[in-house]
């Protein structure tokens, strides 16, 4: 008696220890489910539409099946083929074992395998060779995805792996590689055919082996009858079915784009911000456009929602085809040439420096060693500021980045996100050349800034996807919305292309505020420009950065800027439009303030605004500190020393003693104050 009752507790502890030692095993070695998450990565339009789709790493197609986007009529005919009992066991069916062993012992051979869906979904994570050492492991993995994933999860994953033939891999590639649909459209034969591949994939691809693809069709067909999962009626008209001859490409718009969004997001398909026919049009307009050019330049465009700063067009070249056409050239560093000079008067009518009408000298003059000339080697006297930046002089735009100062302009676009690079100059400072193109910035960098412009002078990142339109980060104000309406209306108002009637003749046309720039060498010729609700930036030049001589961005790139505009308005994308007509303050002196300050509002200073970073500076430059408001009279201090202003300019000018962070403070002769906290960085 108390041997039998040892022997229990020995056969319970054994049972328990057992036990234990499959939980251990099963925890120790889980099933391969990473390899699921191994899809092709795909980019999709704002409004789901398919942009492009990268391959995996391995050279396949497969994407992520989802039950609720195929056909369940599929989903039902192929568990009556392949496990008719697969909603009722655990991952192994023992009476499938059974039928299967006793077949094999009557015909000496294994005339069935007995694998389940999950036993196939085991093996095509963890593909072994076809004996029963492998059958067993099949088995003990499908009992652990049954542990793990319901049985929809793994009818998912079945058919994310299953192969198709080729590189193609999963019913969605499969479907729309044979069918160019999605698998929740199918026709009976279509769904017959796809049942059938996974079978032998290569021996029975039909743009391959197509009697054979017929013939295995026909057999899942008659399969299907005898399970009564379709009438001998149906099966019959899909016995005659054509099938496919070759397979289809999948769709490739915004390459550049879609490349970059795929590998900097962790998400299978990628919601981009991009329209889908709106980067049609383009990529073929662009690929038209460079056809008039025999000098191998190439062109990228961006189109930008002005209210979102969502961009909904991004044509990285002219196409994969053309010379450097895997570069994206909206992301590449350039020379802007002209492009940034509206800025630079944006913050001079900011300061009250000068206003539209303001008189300004187009004279030969010396910066120091610099001494600007214009792009036609002319100089036009007295003009107004609104001529000089409608006609692009040189001069005059230096003389204002002199007079806001080159580092307070690089210190303030660098807050806004667009940073200046100056690579050639050995302490990396901004100089005045920034106002002609003297730094790098990137297509995507000039649309952030004109962009701004539209939208009262609030910089905002540009916005790739559809999660982050809906961001509500507070914008950086890069001036005031009175002097984005002046800035917008003189470009507005800039000559016409040669053959191309102003807008504001027209009162259908879009109304576009745009400028031109040609860097040095003629290498870059830009057009940028807001209006109808967009913004839009095109570049044209070689990808190598090689001249193209003659080629500015007047002749070269604003026709492709002015077609971007048309073919948004004849496609009905215009939107109301934002520029305003303002009108010219009256002309003063060369120096005449736009706006005078109010007396009874305390100063505010416009450089440097707290929260800037700018980089250390030589002992014998500096930053000219610059406020508005107030009663005038300013008085500045750094870290509550006064400083001195410079007897020949009068400026107060800032030169910081290293890096590190600065209080500034400015006091109006009524003893009113603004305070602004700076870092200095240290010069690389």
């Amino acid at each position: 008696m108390i041997a039998g009752a040892i022997i229990r507790r020995l056969s319970v502890f054994g049972a328990l220890a057992a036990v234990g030692l499959v939980a251990a095993a099963d925890l120790a070695f889980p099933p391969p489910l990473e390899r699921a998450q191994l899809v092709s990565p795909l980019v999709v339009d704002h409004e789901g539409q398919w942009l492009h789709a990268f391959a995996t790493d391995a050279g396949r197609w497969r994407f992520a099946a989802d039950l609720d986007a195929i056909d369940p009529d599929f989903v039902e005919r192929l568990i009556a083929v392949e496990d008719k009992r697969y909603w009722r066991h655990w991952g192994v069916d023992p009476f499938a074992v059974f039928r299967a062993g006793i077949s094999s012992a009557k015909s000496g051979r294994i005339v069935s395998g007995a694998s389940t869906i999950t036993m196939q979904t085991a093996r095509l994570m963890e593909p072994r060779p076809r004996n029963l050492q492998s059958k067993l492991i099949e088995m003990l993995r499908a009992l652990q995805l049954e542990r793990r994933l319901s049985k929809q999860q793994i009818l998912e994953l079945y058919l994310t792996l299953t192969p198709y033939g080729g590189n193609i891999e999963g019913v969605r590639a499969a479907s729309l590689t044979y069918f160019d649909k999605e698998p929740v459209r199918l026709t009976d034969a279509e769904q017959a055919l796809l049942i059938a591949l996974p079978q032998a994939p290569e021996a029975r691809r039909p743009d391959l082996n197509a009697a054979n693809a017929k013939t295995a069709r026909a057999m899942v067909l008659e399969k299907l009858v005898l399970a009564r999962a379709i009438t001998p009626a149906r099966a019959g008209e899909a016995r005659g079915a054509t099938l496919p001859t070759a397979r289809k490409f999948f769709p490739r718009l915004a390459y550049h784009a879609a490349n970059r969004l795929s590998q900097s997001s962790s998400p299978s398909v990628v919601h981009s911000t991009l329209d889908r026919l709106m980067q049609s049009r383009a990529e073929a307009m662009v690929a038209a456009y460079v056809q008039r050019f025999d000098d191998g330049a190439t062109a990228s465009l961006l189109i930008i929602d002005n209210e979102t700063r969502a961009v909904r067009v991004a044509v990285g070249s002219s196409g994969l085809a053309a010379i450097g056409g895997w570069i994206d050239l909206t992301a590449a560093v350039r020379s802007p040439g002209s492009t940034l000079k509206p800025f630079i008067y944006a913050l001079a009518f900011d300061d009250g420096v000068v206003g539209p009408a303001s008189v300004i000298d187009d004279m030969p003059r010396n910066f120091g060693d610099y001494a600007p000339e214009n792009f036609d080697r002319t100089f036009r006297g007295e003009v107004r500021v609104r001529e000089a930046l409608q006609h692009s002089l040189n001069v005059p735009a230096v003389t204002m980045l002199d007079r806001i100062g080159a580092a307070r302009f690089a210190a303030i676009l660098r807050a806004a996100g667009v940073p200046l690079r100056t690579p050639h100059r050995a302490d990396d400072s901004p100089g005045l050349a920034l106002a002609l193109g003297g730094a790098g910035v990137t297509a995507h960098e000039v649309a952030t800034l004109y962009a701004a412009l539209a939208n009262g002078g609030a910089v905002r990142p540009l916005v790739w996807t559809v999660a982050e339109e809906t961001s509500t980060a507070a914008p950086y104000a890069l001036f005031s919305q009175a002097t984005a309406n002046r800035v917008s209306a003189i470009l507005a108002d800039a000559p016409s292309l040669a053959g191309r009637a102003p807008a504001k003749l027209s009162q259908s046309a879009t109304r576009v505020a745009f400028k031109t720039g040609t860097s040095y060498g003629y290498r870059d010729a830009w057009a940028a420009g807001h209006g109808g609700g967009y913004t839009v930036v095109a570049w044209v030049g070689h990808a190598d950065g090689s001249p193209r001589s003659g080629a500015t961005g007047r002749k070269a790139a604003a026709p492709l800027l002015f077609e971007a505009f048309d073919m948004l308005e004849r496609n009905g994308e215009r939107l109301p439009d934002t520029i305003e007509q303002i009108d010219d303050q009256p002309a003063g002196s060369v120096l005449a303030r736009l706006d005078r300050p109010r007396r009874n509002a305390p100063p505010e200073i416009t450089f440097p605004r707290t929260g800037v970073e700018v980089f250390e500076s030589g002992a014998e430059r500096g930053f000219a500190l610059a406020a508005r408001g107030g009663a005038a009279g300013y008085r500045w201090y750094v870290n509550g020393e006064k400083l001195a202003r410079e007897q020949t300019s009068g400026r107060a000018v800032w030169r910081p003693v290293g890096p590190g962070f600065y209080d500034v403070t400015v006091v109006d002769r009524e003893g009113r104050m603004a305070k602004s906290k700076v870092r200095v960085i240290a010069s690389r």
